[in-house]
């Protein structure tokens, strides 16, 4: 059995200057453990947020205004953060938030 999960994380619509205007990344995680949402957002503020985490994140999820895709999926069908990553997901987050 593979030793990592394979997850791809897509920035856009502005996320990705988070990430140091990165959009695609595609990240190996442990597959000893069970990752669920809520545990990849941590992993994800920790490791690759580069700036300004209140813009992405509120409390232990996303602020309102980014949008989650899961495999092409609202995230909201699937679960939202209790939702358990499988080998080679592809998480997409979009913000919908625009300064004027």
């Amino acid at each position: 059995m593979n030793s990592e999960l394979e997850i791809t994380l897509n920035f856009s619509g502005g996320a990705e200057l988070l990430f140091g205007k990165i959009k695609l990344h595609t990240v190996k995680l442990p597959s000893q453990e069970t990752w669920c949402m809520k545990k990849l957002l941590v992993w994800i503020k920790e490791n690759l947020l580069k700036e300004r985490p209140e813009l992405f994140l509120q409390g232990d999820t996303v602020r309102p205004g980014i949008l989650v895709l899961v495999n092409n999926a609202d995230w909201e069908l699937v679960g939202q953060l209790d939702y358990n990553l499988q080998n080679r997901d592809e998480i997409v987050f979009i913000s919908t938030l625009h300064g004027g």
